[in-house]
């Protein structure tokens, strides 16, 4: 007998002989906190969401969806990037101005192989703007959630306002949960007792978020 087993067999018995639910959890549990902090347009939304973004050290950029193929190629230039991930889904039009070589998301690369690659480029789920918080659900987009742990640099784009809600509650109830979900809220850092803040330790060391839509 495993472990687990013993644990589910003393819930079991723990439980046994108590009366069923009238009625499933999700619902017995009242829910009635707010869905979001105050009323915002989209545009200010989305201002809000790059003000957090920035505010968590990653760097944002706006762009139309005209624009996308050369500001990526630019932001890949800028940091030297001779080779970039990519998840079988991304749209093949988004890195057509670049020369980095792309790198196709497999399930057998190891992680020594993924920490040589330079960049990677992925889309989103959605994106909070009350929290600063990129979320990943493994789409075809996005690829593995590994892909974007291991490499030190990761652009992310978001179609806005349309993948941008102002709260946690609203994003999830746009998320899968039986998917693999990735909460991001800036590039990855620690800090030890004194404060000294590390970055890159359990993440990519350099996050930028590109923001694309048509300006207002």
């Amino acid at each position: 007998m495993s472990s687990r087993d013993r644990v589910l067999g003393r819930v079991r018995r723990a439980l046994a002989g108590l009366p069923a639910e009238p009625e499933p959890y999700e619902e017995a549990v009242p829910r009635a906190y707010l869905r979001q902090h105050g009323e915002r347009s989209p545009e200010g939304t989305v201002d809000l969401l790059a003000e957090n973004l920035a505010d968590y050290r990653a760097r944002v950029h706006r762009c139309t969806p005209g624009e996308l193929p050369a500001v990526l190629a630019e932001l890949l230039a800028a940091r030297g990037a001779r080779t970039v991930l990519v998840p079988p889904g991304l749209d093949p039009g988004w890195l057509a101005a670049s020369d980095a070589e792309r790198i196709p998301d497999r399930a057998e690369s190891t992680p020594a192989e993924l920490d040589r690659i330079d960049s990677v480029v992925t889309g989103c789920a959605v994106a909070v703007a009350e929290t600063g918080t990129l979320v990943l659900d493994g789409s075809a987009d996005q690829g593995r959630r590994r892909i974007t742990l291991v490499p030190d640099h990761h652009v992310c784009v978001v179609r806005v306002p349309d993948q941008v809600v102002a709260s946690v509650p609203l994003a999830l109830a746009r998320l899968d949960p039986a998917r693999p979900l990735t909460w991001i809220s800036g590039p990855s850092a620690t800090s030890d007792i004194e404060l000294d803040r590390v970055e890159g330790v359990h993440g990519p060391r350099t996050l930028e978020v590109v923001l694309v839509g048509e300006r207002p």
